[in-house]
């Protein structure tokens, strides 16, 4: 109990929560589900409620507080697709309340500064979200390579590399098995030149940027339909990867998407031991 408190909102798989411990901090986290994943899953304690019914109060005694708030919205209304678009501008001419958008980024603060209130000092908070998180809550102080901060960011961050692509001798593009002369594909290969990125990869794909029909497992669909899995989930044809395992195996679906996003949403342990180092009394 000698351990300084950090409190670790929408705590996920515990990216913050890794560094955090690893710089000498107890750590509660608090999210509204458990992610347990095979072998991963949170790494301390773990309470299991709705950020906007917490109030900071509780957290008077913390040293610290972390938070990395959902950013699927952003990030879905960042992309170039035109349901996306459409979402944006219903937020932009008052269809739908940015505020409802931002619950959950703005809850950060508040509980900051209910905690604040009742310990009678200043208790810092970093929240991280993504780039395209700036254009509704303002510009961010710092990122981490696609890791954005906003809240009390140390003035000395971390700093990233650009990647240096190491090749083989000679090119990639004539190293490669299925090497053409003009740059297509080989025949048993596929090229995409258009239409949408999901489409890469999936069987039969053309390269007029729309994609024909398709046999999964046994049975046609037409592209942008929906299917039902073994599950009976319903799911967009785009996913053929996980769609294509889903049908075999009779495994969830859904369970290995929120895995995957839940590890591309992870805080890198470098980061989140600096900003517990940064902190630590």
């Amino acid at each position: 109990m000698s351990k300084p408190l950090a409190i670790d909102l929408f705590a996920g798989l515990g990216g913050w929560t890794e560094g955090l411990l690893a710089e000498g901090f107890r750590v509660v986290g608090f999210d509204i589900e458990r992610h347990v994943y095979g072998d991963q899953s949170y790494p301390a304690q773990l309470v299991l409620q709705d950020a906007l019914t917490i109030h900071g109060s509780q957290f008077k005694d913390a040293a610290l507080i972390v938070a990395s708030p959902p950013c699927q919205e952003y990030s879905y209304m960042a992309m170039p697709w035109s349901l996306a678009k459409q979402k944006q501008r219903e937020y932009l001419d008052g269809t739908r309340n940015v505020a409802d958008l931002t619950a959950l980024f703005d809850a950060c603060f508040r509980i900051q500064r209910e905690a604040s209130a009742a310990a009678g000092r200043h208790i810092p908070l970093v929240v991280e979200n993504v780039r395209g998180a700036q254009k509704w809550v303002g510009r961010s102080r710092f990122h981490y390579g696609s890791f954005y901060l906003w809240g009390d960011v140390p003035a000395l961050m971390p700093m990233t590399r650009r990647g240096i692509r190491k090749t083989p001798v000679g090119s990639w593009d004539k190293t490669r098995a299925n090497y053409t002369a003009d740059h297509s594909w080989a025949s048993d290969g596929q090229k995409n030149t258009g239409g949408s990125w999901f489409a890469i990869g999936s069987p039969g794909q053309k390269e007029t940027g729309r994609n024909p029909v398709h046999e999964l497992a046994g049975q046609k669909f037409p592209t942008g339909d929906a299917i039902k899995t073994s599950k009976g989930r319903s799911a967009a044809l785009g996913n053929y990867d996980q769609l294509r395992d889903d049908i075999k195996q009779g495994g969830d679906w859904s369970t290995a998407r929120k895995h995957a996003s839940a590890m591309i949403a992870k805080i890198p342990l470098v980061l989140s031991s600096w900003i517990a180092k940064s902190y630590y009394p």
